[in-house]
């Protein structure tokens, strides 16, 4: 009987701190961690002696390859795998890993996608390791995080800028901690919970749905008898065939070091939750991609799909990846939590207000680090945030922000007496308010909810900028502060910055409902960005503010910020093309035919009957002029499709598609469902919302 539990394998395929301290002699052990602290750098000899070790562990484990595991600028993962193994004396095989190979890989550059800073005949890109980030054994193969770089040196993937920005906000976070005299802080780090939802459907029915295949996405659908209306799926009793499949998805993720937590039904059918304990940044994205890809696989060997597209089925609830943030000392101290002493008070509020500030300067960043293509359809739409950026900070803390914000005699005569009495928060529980599950930026306690970001994504844009932005605040902040020496001063100033910054971006400041009218009409009288399309955010990466902030900070340079404007304009374009052209298949191939099909056996009917029937009449009257509707739709959709290629330049076919085409695919959707309701199941060519939720019943 085998008595080993799920927790006794946790981390067994993770090459982590415990089994570098294990397996290396102390002082490679020890220069490795200065090197992860960026006090040192790695010499040859002990990369050596690292990969060696690491080869040996991955062996032992059943590895035959390693690969350079990188994040290129397509926002999935990548990998290419060489083996261990090469000829020895005698032409016999050996296993070899350098150090070399540790550190430095080569790709093909030329064959991702870089927004111009490679053209297609400079094919070298190198991977670099990310010694920050503990390499891991997948299917036989050892998987060591990299970075991703041109020849050049230009940065051509998400975790190069993500580390520069986690140094950035460390940086300047541990200049604030340190001026309230807090001098044994070296570092500060983002630390990230990351919340993913997902959809599983059975497997042959995706495979019978072309829509699902090549968008990620149903682009037509009926709302079944019983969808959501009752809310029975949200928290109930997991399906067994679903429970199996978390269960060896927890499984292969705790192996992982993945500390799985939670899972649970979501509110739609067939939508799911999973979300993992918080961890630094870097590894926390890491972690995901590896979450997303380990639902996709696992989910496949259950007999489902997992869809993890923000809006699968139209009129149903879209899936999102809460992005949990918060900023913690490397003594633990979490610098978002009120505290219950003064100075810690004090502190609390600068951060907070410096979040403030970031978020009201770079609204419109944010909403485009949140997105893509596939999240237009899912924000705003009762089931998430709305597009306009904004925070709700509960009730109690927004008191006290007004207060500070209005300066009030009752205020004033406190800071006369005591200047941080005022930011005595020891009476604030936990819990300042409900949860806003409105707010796109909500204040949770100890740490920021951003609820904004889509399923698909990968979180490392929403962290570069996120890091980045407020990174940015603290460093003005700390400028600020460094002229003064005492502590009661300090303190003063530290309220007079965060009375300014109030007075002047408290605007963005919300916690009523974001769902409604009223707060439409609300956020556009304080001039808040209402950005409904995703497209419509993405030069915002390249505006004046947004490239010196970037540069000041030694995130990115203006080449490689032009490069990703161009690269996420383009993923747009081939998004909906893609989906235009499943569309037009789809409707020519199988819709039109079941309709033709179901016109002529009422027409037999008739003919049948001898004589002229009513109802036939009007049944054959109303899926006439649904063929007539659906061929118009198709081929005004074909000849707008036709005429973007006039526009001149990628920008303008994007812009084109935005305000031509998807309205016109929208249509087309709504023209087929109704043929959907129209004729009969049996000549209806692809699975129903209602086959696909029901089969996970």
């Amino acid at each position: 009987m085998n008595t080993t539990h799920p927790f006794d394998e946790f981390g067994i395929n993770l090459f982590s701190e415990q089994v570098m301290k294990e397996c290396l002699p102390h002082p490679i052990y020890t220069k490795w961690k200065t090197a992860t602290n960026k006090e040192d750098a790695l010499d040859r000899p002990t990369a050596d002696a690292i990969a060696h070790a690491m080869k040996t562990w991955a062996m032992e484990k059943g590895a035959t390859h390693f690969t350079h595991w990188f994040q290129p600028l397509t926002g999935s993962t990548a990998e290419k795998h060489d083996s261990f193994i090469e000829p020895g004396e005698y032409n016999q095989p050996i296993s070899r890993f350098s150090g070399k190979s540790l550190i430095k890989g080569e790709g093909d550059a030329s064959s991702f996608p870089s927004g111009g800073l490679r053209a297609t005949f400079e094919a070298r890109g190198y991977t670099y390791w990310d010694c920050t980030s503990p390499a891991f054994i997948r299917d036989h193969v050892l998987c060591i995080p990299t970075i991703f770089v041109s020849y050049n040196g230009e940065t051509l993937d998400k975790k190069a800028p993500l580390l520069k920005s986690v140094e950035a906000i460390s940086r300047q976070a541990t200049r604030i901690v340190n001026l309230f005299k807090d001098k044994d802080i070296k570092r500060v780090h983002a630390m990230v919970g990351l919340e993913q939802e997902y959809f599983l459907i059975d497997n042959q029915m995706y495979h019978e749905r072309k829509d699902l295949i090549h968008t990620g996405r149903t682009l037509f659908g009926t709302m079944p008898p019983k969808s959501m209306d009752l809310r029975g799926h949200y928290f109930g009793s997991i399906p067994t065939r679903v429970q199996a499949f978390m269960e060896d998805v927890d499984k292969e993720l705790w192996r992982l070091g993945i500390y799985a937590k939670t899972e649970h039904n979501e509110a739609a059918p067939c939508q799911f939750e999973l979300a993992p304990l918080f961890n630094e940044v870097n590894i926390a994205v890491d972690q995901n991609l590896i979450i997303m890809d380990v639902l996709k696989k696992q989910a496949e060997k259950h007999g489902f799909a997992c869809l993890l597209h923000e809006k699968p089925f139209r009129g149903v609830n879209g899936s999102g990846k809460h992005n949990n943030w918060s900023l913690v000392t490397d003594d633990g101290q979490n610098l978002l939590e009120p505290g219950d002493r003064p100075h810690e008070n004090i502190r609390f509020l600068l951060f907070v207000c410096a979040i403030i500030e970031a978020v009201d300067k770079h609204a419109e960043m944010l909403r485009m680090a949140a997105s893509c293509y596939g999240n237009d359809y899912r924000l705003g739409a009762h089931e998430a945030p709305p597009a306009i950026v904004s925070i709700c900070m509960g009730d109690e803390l927004e008191i006290v922000l007004d207060k500070l914000r209005r300066g009030d005699s009752e205020l004033k005569n406190k800071v006369e007496t005591q200047p941080y009495e005022i930011a005595n928060l020891s009476y604030v529980p936990k819990d300042t308010s409900d949860r806003n599950r409105t707010s796109p930026f909500a204040f949770t306690g100890n740490k920021f909810e951003f609820r904004m970001v889509g399923s698909s994504r990968s979180a490392s844009t929403t962290n570069i900028i996120l890091n980045s932005i407020v990174a940015d605040s603290l460093c003005r902040i700390a400028d600020e502060l460094s002229n003064y020496k005492y502590i009661d001063d300090i303190r003063k100033k530290s309220l007079d910055i965060c009375r300014a910054i109030l007075q002047k971006h408290s605007r963005v400041l919300f916690s009523k409902d974001g769902y409604s009218e009223k707060w439409l009409h609300e956020a556009k009288k304080r001039g808040l960005p209402n950005i409904p399309h995703y497209l419509h955010s993405i030069d915002s990466l390249i505006a004046e503010e947004s490239v010196k902030m970037f540069e000041r900070n030694g995130v990115y340079n203006k080449t490689e910020l032009e490069a990703r404007v161009d690269i996420l304009i383009e993923e747009y374009r081939k998004s909906v093309k893609v989906e235009v052209l499943t569309l037009l298949d789809v409707s020519k191939k199988d819709i039109l035919p079941a309709l033709v099909k179901e016109i002529q056996f009422y027409a037999d009917a008739q003919n049948a009957l001898g004589k002229t029937n009513a109802y036939f009449t009007r049944k054959l009257d109303y899926l006439l002029s649904l063929l007539d509707k659906l061929d118009n739709a198709y081929h005004t959709l074909k000849k707008a499709m036709e005429e973007r290629n006039k526009t001149k330049n990628s920008r303008e076919k994007a812009y084109y598609l935005d305000e031509v085409v998807v309205p016109m695919i929208n249509s087309l959707g709504d023209i087929i469902d109704k043929v959907e309701e129209a004729i009969s199941r049996e000549n209806y060519p692809f699975p129903t919302y209602d086959d696909m939720f029901l089969a996970m019943q």
